[in-house]
């Protein structure tokens, strides 16, 4: 049994990964649906948040996408991806408000794992801190294990973001079995002062208990499951169901 630990101070945002979009696009060539033009809508129809996650063989999203979304969005761009020089190069030029650091391998379907943030501290420091000497600020993804989130705060991060799959995955069996070690990871957060994200495969089913559970949870990234929504339920009324979960209505 938990307390509901959100308080009337924390609000989480809603930040909608438009990749969707462009592997649709990028399907077929051209320029439909248009990407810019998605991520505008998104922002009308409510949501809080961009985010966006490039990878080397701009399969879906491509760099030039980044550059020309910074001037259009009016809330927070938010640009994940694994810190190899290109990108790191991409972030630098964009500056958007966050930078979100995936361990994700090259051929990678989706991300997939965590940092191991004791292994590999040296490297997310000296990223961190190159970032954070720019004004973007840092955010390492992470399985929910109270260990690494404590070893990432030694790395600079100003935030983790918590990795959901195995939440989502286990959600219909047993919710409170599987919300546990994202609450301890959450705990471990606060603890050391660090904001708190979170992403994958959250969907409609279950982030309003995620949401209600988790302590200091400041956004939520949903692309795939947001975008598969829209399909039947259309674009403007998915994001607001969505926002619903999280108490904005």
């Amino acid at each position: 049994m938990y307390i509901f630990a959100k308080n009337n101070f924390t609000m989480t945002k809603l930040s909608v990964n438009i990749n969707k979009f462009a592997t649709l696009r990028n399907a077929r060539g051209g320029n439909l649906p248009d990407v810019l033009k998605a991520a505008i809508d998104c922002e009308r129809f409510g949501a809080e948040g961009i985010t966006i996650h490039p990878r080397p063989d701009e399969r879906h999203i491509r760099y030039q996408d980044a550059i020309d979304l910074k001037p259009l969005l009016n809330t927070e761009f938010n640009i994940e991806g694994n810190p190899i020089d290109s990108f790191v190069e991409l972030v630098l030029k964009v500056h958007p408000a966050q930078v979100t650091l995936v361990p994700d391998s090259v051929d990678a379907i989706t991300s997939n794992a965590g940092w191991d943030t004791i292994t590999n501290k040296k490297f997310l420091s000296e990223i961190c801190g190159l970032f954070k000497k720019e004004g973007i600020r840092t955010s390492i993804f992470v399985d929910p294990n109270p260990e690494m989130v404590r070893h990432a705060v030694e790395c600079g991060c100003d935030r983790v973001e918590l990795y959901t799959e195995a939440y989502a995955a286990n959600y219909h069996k047993n919710r409170e079995e599987a919300i546990e070690p994202y609450f301890l990871a959450a705990q471990a957060a606060q603890e050391v002062g660090l904001g708190l994200n979170a992403g994958h495969d959250l969907n409609l089913d279950n982030l309003q208990y995620f949401d209600k559970i988790i302590p200091g949870l400041l956004e939520v990234s949903i692309g795939h499951a947001l975008i598969c929504d829209a399909l039947y339920y259309g674009l403007e009324n998915t994001i607001s169901q969505y926002l619903r979960q999280l108490n904005k209505f």
